[in-house]
């Protein structure tokens, strides 16, 4: 988990294109939205994952990752620590490979049950923070 080989792997060219955001807010001052425009403007296509609200950042909104149109490369998670073994269970179940869970939101039951299944994890760490890092 968090090593910087995987994190490269989510970022890098290729993979990491496609974005679903689980839990992304329409609040402008929340992290999940201002990280996730940061993103979308460096050239990553995000989905959010939010059946509360029908639509943000220009994209619309799903329900859930069963509902997305099209297999994300990477499952950002903006989602309490207790929300993350559901979500795991969901990837499994949809073959998803790259589950990011953004900084502050810990699970590590969840992320080596993850990890024992083939999915590459990376958790506490925010994804935008790591792309400016590779940016320089």
């Amino acid at each position: 988990m968090n090593e910087p080989e995987v994190i490269e792997a989510m970022l890098g060219s290729g993979t990491g294109r496609t974005i679903a955001v689980v839990g992304l807010s329409e609040d402008p001052a929340r992290p999940s939205h201002y990280v996730s425009q940061y993103m979308q403007q460096h050239g990553y296509k995000i989905y959010p994952v939010n059946p509360s609200i029908d639509a943000v950042l220009g994209e619309k909104c799903y329900a859930s990752l069963t509902a997305l149109p099209v297999k994300p490369d990477v499952v950002n998670v903006f989602r309490v620590p207790s929300q993350i073994p559901a979500i795991v269970d969901e990837m499994l179940t949809l073959g998803l490979d790259n589950l990011w869970v953004q900084q502050g939101i810990v699970n590590l039951e969840a992320a080596e049950r993850a990890e024992r299944a083939g999915i590459r994890v990376v958790m506490d760490r925010c994804i935008m923070v790591e792309h400016r890092g590779r940016q320089l």
